[in-house]
């Protein structure tokens, strides 16, 4: 199995990572909303919409 982040090996203890630095970076991409999962319900897009509008307003 290859990582899926840079092609390399994949190491026990980070699978299906080769690296922490790999797991890292692929975590960070689900963080910034890079990786996303689809959501066709209303409700969600709406509570997306006012947790963005929150935090321009007021980051943290």
């Amino acid at each position: 199995m290859t990582c899926p982040k840079c092609d390399k090996e994949t190491v026990q203890d980070y699978r299906p990572f080769c690296s922490k630095r790999c797991a890292d970076l692929d975590l960070a991409s689900w963080f910034n909303g890079t990786y996303a999962v689809p959501s066709q319900d209303l409700e969600d897009l709406d509570e997306a919409a006012e947790a963005v509008e929150k935090n321009l307003l007021h980051p943290h």
